[in-house]
């Protein structure tokens, strides 16, 4: 077959010459019954128009006593042919602007090829079946199940993608679509592609039928811009996977910080450069934002011993370098009140609050919070602790009875528990205070404590020296005998 715009051979069923680029219509096949009308309607004229050589013949007359000559009359055949030449075209145009310009025909024939399993006819009669009718998204789903039948997969999934392209697809036919296109790319396992596809798709209730094949770009807690105070800045992301960060501006990968915790941003500039990558591995675009920080609050107190709860005793102390510290236990806010911070802080039994902060000429500064939870893996508890101090001293005579009285006054010696900590990483011990009340109720604490190893009740008196440090001192063994009988 050659072109006949440029006259250069072209491919079977070609729909447009591969060296011009001319468009070559396709006339359709001309049919039986067209070819019979057109035979039937010759016999008709032809028998009209007579076949009696006598008609078709003229006698002349006789002249000069020649014998009279027959002259034949071809007039008649020469329109009857005429008429049935333009009986043909005429019909030949007629059908060829009907299958031309006929839809229905066209997807009729198209069915008979694709029965035949001839394909390529089937599939230019759906591409002029398109030319007619443009808008219609169905002849687009058959002809790419056409191609599929090919195996040709690569013309099928750009017919799919031409679907979810087109403003005329219904909300069904875009379902099955996309289901399609999905299907082939799970199948390759181009998890990253499928992601591409329904995030371009803007469809939210599609999004949400695919989660897995999701990573959307985290989102930002605080919107970036100029600040006048430390920003925690929380990293989000939609399903499940790790976020990861730089904080330069520099393009983050893998090996760039994985996000586990609020940043901080404290004084000065940072670009935050952040992407996620779900358990698919499938990656997300990567989002930046630039924040500028100028901080002229008070900062919170760095704290040692973060919120959680605890099974051995545990000091708690402030860590930066920060003065006039205050804190407190009951959940108020700390002011000058409140107990100034001087040292590192026994963690009480059992359930506990801290706030701390920093007061500078009347300012409080951002306040940190601790909850914590002590909990002794032990049988002897503080009051046991205090009831052991209690007749240790009865039975070597300290005191002459239970309540701790010295004589037949009213003034006792009262002893009471203060805190669990590790003593000289021996082991762990119940502190017990003793202190002097007069009869009036005043109590001031004599500076004699007591020390009840927390798992075996073994009792030692606590002795400090001048730089503070605690030392263990055994009880007089006939005393100590003495109080366990």
């Amino acid at each position: 077959m050659k072109c006949p715009n440029c006259g250069e051979e072209m491919a079977e069923n070609s729909l447009y010459c591969e060296h011009c680029g001319e468009d070559i219509h396709i006339v359709p096949d001309f049919e039986p019954e067209l070819e019979q009308t057109i035979h039937d309607i010759l016999e008709e004229l032809h028998e009209d128009m007579g076949d009696d050589p006598k008609e078709d013949e003229e006698e002349d007359t006789e002249e000069d006593g020649q014998k009279p000559v027959r002259r034949k009359r071809i007039w008649p055949r020469v329109l009857l042919t005429i008429m049935v030449l333009a009986l043909a075209a005429a019909g030949c145009v007629m059908w060829y602007a009907y299958g031309y310009y006929s839809e229905e025909y066209q997807l009729n024939r198209a069915a008979q090829y694709v029965e035949m399993g001839k394909y390529d006819e089937a599939i230019a009669c759906y591409n002029r079946a398109l030319e007619l009718d443009g808008s219609n998204v169905e002849l687009l789903f058959e002809l790419a199940d056409i191609y599929l039948k090919k195996s040709n997969k690569v013309e099928y999934e750009y017919l799919l993608r031409e679907i979810v392209k087109s403003g005329n697809a219904s909300s069904e036919q875009l379902d099955g679509a996309y289901g399609k296109l999905i299907a082939i790319y799970r199948d390759r396992k181009d998890y990253q592609t499928i992601n591409a596809l329904l995030l371009a798709s803007g469809n939210e209730a599609l999004i949400a039928m695919y989660p897995n094949y999701i990573a959307q770009m985290p989102e930002f807690s605080v919107n970036e811009g100029y600040y006048t105070s430390i920003q925690a800045l929380k990293l989000t992301a939609a399903g499940s996977g790790r976020i990861y960060y730089t904080t330069d501006g520099s393009e983050p990968t893998e090996e760039s910080t994985q996000y586990t915790a609020p940043i901080i941003l404290e004084n000065g500039d940072y670009v935050i450069s952040a992407y996620f990558v779900n358990d698919n591995g499938i990656v997300s675009d990567v989002v930046t934002k630039e924040y500028h920080i100028e901080n002229n609050e008070i900062l919170p107190p760095e704290v040692s011993v973060i919120s959680g709860e605890y099974y051995f005793p545990i000091d708690i102390e402030i860590t930066s370098e920060d003065e006039d510290v205050y804190y407190t236990m009951d959940g108020s806010d700390p002011t000058y009140s409140s107990s100034p911070y001087t040292g590192p802080i026994h963690m009480p039994l059992g359930k506990s609050k801290f706030k701390f902060a920093r007061i500078v000429d009347g300012v409080t500064g951002t306040i940190a919070e601790r909850s914590y939870q002590l909990i002794m893996n032990t049988e002897i508890t503080p009051e046991m602790a205090v009831n052991s101090v209690v007749e240790y001293c009865l039975a070597s005579g300290r005191i002459i009875d239970l309540a701790g009285r010295l004589d037949g006054s009213e003034d006792c010696y009262l002893y009471i528990y203060q805190y669990v900590t590790n003593i000289n990483k021996v082991d762990d011990f119940y502190v017990i205070a003793e202190y002097y009340q007069t009869a009036d109720g005043k109590s001031t604490r004599t500076g004699t404590d007591f020390a009840v190893n927390a798992y075996t009740g073994e009792r030692f008196k606590l002795q400090r020296d001048d730089r503070g440090r605690l030392s263990l001192i055994e009880l007089d063994v006939d005393e100590q005998q003495y109080a366990e009988h």
